[in-house]
């Protein structure tokens, strides 16, 4: 009778099993492997390693207890196991495109005195799909609440989800569903209060799953909010004052856009002329009269706001007066400047006054001492009588014997 191999194989294991009843203990012999995660559908490698082997035969089975290869053989039909390695230390197998149905405890088994078995566990990943996010409201109103769901649908394990509203993280309510495939679907749902800030913010639902990076689903907000309202004066650039002319534009934004903006004077009426084009105000030749708040109103589907401008009008200039009006002005603005002059004039005034009168004085003094003292000579002929104790003397001793006794006299001033 004719033996195929796969029983000559069957044969081999018994008449082994047999034979390993009877072998002696062998000391110091370690058999060990590693459990194993491995994402559906990727490979996962079954290492069976023994330390200090002495010829003893490897096996692994699967959590059946089928046997997936002795040694280097491979029983099981099964053609997504391959033999990786095979020496006296390890056996190595790969089992690809790996299921659900595959995870489980596998089984490596060294025939010793008493056999000896290492466990290892598959366990299978299921990444979950692309999340849905909803939001209750298409579009929410400032100050409103709204609230958004996401869902992650078929993983395994479950998967977590977070919750990222610009760069502020949000606490969402999650929800766990087992499925009658040992699958899980995760729902979360977040609720918050929206302002006018968070328009086109976007909110992000994050997945969390050892089998999955970098999944997510995002959604922006649409944030309806009333208008933001503000006045700017376009003339003048400085003070309002009587007879100028006033432009006011008023600058209004909102979601949806301002469908009406009204001008108004707070407790009175706007001046009858005054002219209103659109968003701009504008009045010409302005008095006092005209002073008072000023408002622009603009409103939308959401609301209403307002801004005031408050005009008060000043006293026209008046024009500055010519420098020639006023000539005790002109002299005092002049006398800084002169001041120099004056000085020098008064000091040769002073001089030539003093030269003056002491000239004055010398001569009246001269004029009085020639006044009191008369000049008196005599002539040629009575010369040397000087000496003479007596006029006939005198006469007598007159040089050149001359006999005229007239004295003759000159008077001078």
């Amino acid at each position: 009778m004719a033996i195929t191999g796969s029983g000559s194989l069957a044969i081999s294991l018994c008449v082994f099993v047999i034979s390993a009843a009877f072998l002696p203990k062998v000391e110091g012999q370690n058999l060990a492997t590693d459990n194993i995660s491995v994402i559906e559908g990727e490979m996962a490698t079954i290492s069976c390693r023994v330390k200090n082997n002495d010829d003893s035969v490897i096996q692994l089975l699967n959590p059946n207890r089928q046997t997936i290869y002795f040694k280097d053989v491979r029983p099981l039909k099964d053609s997504r196991f391959q033999l990786v390695n095979f020496t006296d230390n390890e056996l190595r197998v790969s089992l690809s495109n790996v299921s659900l149905s595959d995870e489980g405890r596998y089984v490596c088994q060294l025939y010793t005195d008493p056999p000896q078995e290492a466990y290892a566990d598959i366990t299978v990943l299921v990444p979950p799909g692309s999340p849905i996010i909803e939001s209750r409201e298409e579009v929410v109103s400032e100050g409103n609440e709204t609230e958004l769901t996401c869902t992650a649908i078929g993983s395994k394990p479950a998967a977590s989800i977070r919750w990222m509203k610009g760069e502020e993280e949000l606490t969402g309510d999650a929800a766990v569903e087992e499925t009658y495939d040992r699958m899980f679907t995760v729902t979360s749902r977040v609720r918050f209060s929206v302002t006018k800030e968070d328009d086109g913010v976007p909110v992000d639902c994050i997945i969390d799953h050892p089998a999955a990076k970098d999944l997510l689903a995002q959604r922006h907000l649409e944030v309806l909010y009333k208008p933001e309202v503000k006045i700017v004066v376009t003339y003048p650039e400085g003070l309002t004052r009587e007879g100028d002319n006033l432009d006011l534009t008023c600058i209004a934004e909102g979601k949806p856009h301002p469908h009406q903006i009204n001008w108004l004077r707070v407790d009175e009426e706007v001046p009858p002329h005054a002219v209103v084009t659109g968003s701009d105000l504008y009045i010409e030749n302005l008095n006092k009269s005209y002073n008072g708040t000023y408002r622009c109103v603009a409103s939308n589907a959401v609301g209403e706001a307002y801004d005031d401008y408050i005009l008060y009008v000043y006293d026209a200039p008046t024009p500055s007066p010519t420098p020639t009006t006023n000539p005790a002005n002109t002299q005092d603005s002049r006398a800084g400047e002169g001041a120099p002059q004056k000085i020098d004039h008064a000091v040769i005034g002073g001089v030539v006054a003093v030269v003056m009168f002491a000239i004055l004085c010398a001569l009246i003094v001269l004029g009085r001492y020639f006044a009191r003292h008369k000049g008196t000579y005599f002539t040629h002929e009575a010369k040397g009588a000087d000496d003479a104790a007596d006029a006939d003397t005198a006469i007598i001793n007159a040089e050149g014997g001359h006999n005229n006794t007239d004295e003759k006299k000159e008077y001078y001033i």
